[in-house]
């Protein structure tokens, strides 16, 4: 089922100003908290969608109990959702299009379950700790367009931290910490997916801490191009990046430290056959030696973007990928209490 709703009665909301995060006061890099909105591919006017916008003019509403937040995500309007406190859930909760889902401080906290994209579109998922996914923390897929991960932190699911299969378009995934996960992240379901794949899984992965997390940084088929750029990868203990299937990745600006295969592409991975890699300007410490193989289309067809300097990429990541580094403002929140009907 696409969307999951267990319908409630009206509960106590937290109405707040029109912006959804603001920086932190802590000493983050500027480029670590985007308040105004993603760079790379979800930013990109397509598919009759003007970039990533979220839940923007939509009400604001709290969510502290998994019925309200199961309720919210499948309103059919535009919402800003703020998750205070953990959050249990079952299986996959599909995620209806407009929406904002963002962790009030370091309280935001998604367990046991994960959230689905199942031809939605203009989605925001920012600031919330995701543990002990029983399948994917979350899933992208069938045809999703416009959808921006930030500032999360995945540990423990027990299938993809953040997968984007079947289809899905324009994402982007931007200063997550990927903590300890096994399979942080695919990008094409499988070797027999061209007919839904080719042509799409535009994806910009950046700023994000690959903290020992043992493979699929992303592992790609058939989408092109892949863009990954300025992220510090550490300790994986499988691989870094692995282009396959001809798809075409551009793997550049990022810090590879004791990661023995940074990059496969001419060789394939498992039973996918060879993709196509281009590297450049990368940092290697103690690290393997990357596949570099054939062309691939530059992610500067589709949008401008600055590279950091790879050299100063983990201590900008340390600093400011994960949650708890954007907060909602409180200084205009008002507490309004509904009574049930």
């Amino acid at each position: 089922m696409p969307f999951t709703s267990l319908r409630a009665p009206r509960w106590t909301a937290v109405l707040v100003a029109a912006a959804i995060a603001v920086p932190s006061m802590r000493a983050v890099p500027a480029q670590a908290v985007a308040a105004d909105g993603p760079t790379g591919f979800a930013a990109v006017n397509a598919l009759g969608q003007n970039g990533t916008t979220g839940g923007a003019g939509g009400r604001t509403v709290t969510a502290t109990n998994a019925t309200q937040f199961l309720e919210y995500i499948d309103s059919l309007e535009p919402l800003v959702i703020q998750v205070s406190g953990t959050i249990s859930i079952t299986s996959k909760q599909g995620v209806r299009p407009n929406k904002t889902i963002v962790g009030v401080g370091t309280t935001g906290h998604i367990t046991g379950g994960g959230l689905d994209f199942y031809r939605s579109y203009n989605v925001i998922v920012r600031n919330l700790r995701f543990t002990n996914a029983e399948d994917d923390a979350v899933n992208i897929g069938q045809q999703s367009h416009h959808i921006w991960i930030d500032h999360n932190t995945f540990s423990g699911a027990v299938d993809g931290s953040v997968d984007i299969v079947r289809g899905a378009d324009y994402v982007t995934v931007s200063w997550n910490h990927f903590d300890h996960s096994d399979k942080s992240m695919l990008i094409s379901h499988s070797d027999g997916a061209a007919g839904t794949d080719v042509g799409h899984l535009k994806v910009t992965i950046h700023h994000n801490f690959f903290d020992h997390s043992r493979q699929r940084h992303p592992r790609i088929r058939f989408g092109e191009p892949v863009h990954v750029y300025n992220n510090y990868f550490l300790g994986n203990e499988l691989y870094g990046v692995a282009s396959t299937e001809n798809a075409g990745a551009v793997v550049e600006g990022n810090y590879f430290e004791n990661v023995a295969h940074p990059l496969y592409s001419a060789s394939g991975y498992g039973d996918s056959g060879p993709g196509r890699a281009v590297q450049r300007n990368n940092v290697f410490v103690n690290s393997g030696t990357p596949e570099s193989a054939g062309s691939v289309v530059e992610p500067g067809t589709y949008y401008g973007y600055t590279v950091d300097p790879p050299q100063n990429v983990p201590a900008a990541v340390r600093t400011g990928a994960g949650y708890g580094k954007i907060h909602p403002p409180r200084s205009n929140i008002q507490i309004l209490t509904s009574s049930s009907s």
